[in-house]
């Protein structure tokens, strides 16, 4: 991990498309800006955690029960066959 010391207004560059610059440090926190193409995907790591998260606990879940069984339980339905 490289770690670096900017004040507000400095900016860092990462390889030859993405800039990062210090908006404002407040007691509160850093605010950051992200210059970067459109086609790069950022987000923030409690979002990308928590989807990832409720994907493996979704493929767990349906591995155990069938399709139809978990689509009556969202509807709060009972199947009617056995």
């Amino acid at each position: 991990m490289l770690v670096l010391t900017r004040r507000a207004n400095e900016s860092i560059v990462i390889g030859d498309d993405i800039t990062v610059t210090i908006l404002a440090v407040t007691p509160s926190g850093v605010r950051v800006g992200i210059d970067a193409p459109r086609d790069k995907r950022i987000n923030r790591a409690e979002i990308v955690l928590a989807v990832s998260d409720a994907n493996q606990e979704a493929a767990q879940t349906s591995s155990g029960e069938s399709a139809e069984a978990l689509l009556l339980g969202a509807l709060g339905r009972t199947s009617t066959t056995s």
